[in-house]
Parts: C-alpha cells; sequence; structure tokens
C-alpha cells in the first residue's frame, strides 16, 4: 500500500513544480505580431490562400488589399517571391503544379491590374 502511496505523492509534487514552473518562475508571453513578420514559408503559404480565394472571386482589388497586410511591397512583388519559394523550396512535397499556376495568375492579374481606375478599396491599405 505505501508503494502506492509514494507514487501518488511523486504524482502531486511534480504536478505541483510544474505547475509553480510555468505559472510563476517562467509563464509564457504572449506577443501580438503583424502578418509582415511571418516567415518567408508562411507568407507563401498566406499568399497561395489569397491566390485560391481570387480563382474565385476574380477581384483584383480585394487581392492586393489582402497582400497589402503582408507589407509595403507591390502585390504582384508579393505573389512572385511566393512562386519563387515554392519553385526553390527544398521541400519533400513542393507546391503542384495546379498551386503555382494559381500562383502565376494572382501575379499576372496584379500586374495588369490598374489601382486608381478599380472600384473597391483601391489597392493595398
Amino acid at each position: 500500500m505505501s508503494r502506492w502511496i509514494k507514487f501518488f505523492l511523486a504524482i502531486l509534487i511534480g504536478l505541483s513544480a510544474g505547475l509553480y514552473y510555468a505559472w510563476l518562475v517562467n509563464p509564457v508571453q504572449v506577443v501580438d505580431t503583424t502578418p509582415d513578420t511571418l516567415r518567408i514559408d508562411y507568407r507563401a503559404d498566406y499568399t497561395l490562400m489569397v491566390a485560391e480565394i481570387f480563382e474565385m472571386e476574380q477581384d483584383p482589388a480585394e487581392a492586393a488589399r489582402r497582400l497589402g497586410r503582408l507589407g509595403s511591397e507591390p502585390p504582384a512583388q508579393i505573389v512572385q517571391q511566393a512562386i519563387i519559394y515554392y519553385e526553390q523550396a527544398a521541400l519533400p512535397v513542393s507546391a503542384p503544379q495546379p498551386d503555382l499556376a494559381r500562383l502565376i495568375q494572382l501575379r499576372d492579374a496584379l500586374q495588369l491590374w490598374n489601382p486608381t481606375t478599380s472600384e473597391g478599396t483601391g489597392g493595398a491599405p
């Protein structure tokens, strides 16, 4: 019977020490950040999501607005960086051809898009 008491006592001490350390000694610090600070792989994934939405909506102004969250570069340049990343990434599974085609379609539409004559938001915020 004393083995069980020692076992549960060890569990209780370990749990208490872990909670003390996590809550008082070294608590988690939440940092608010913006999308323009993302690593290149996450930026490329976000850009691909914008390209997928653009494929359905066909609204370059809205796509440019969404891409504007990634920085102050021109939207077509942001898409081009994602294309380069997916083409050069040494990943076990690189971007499938339909994804690259979506990115190229978005880049081409943004290169032709003129924010001064476009309706809607008029470009990146």
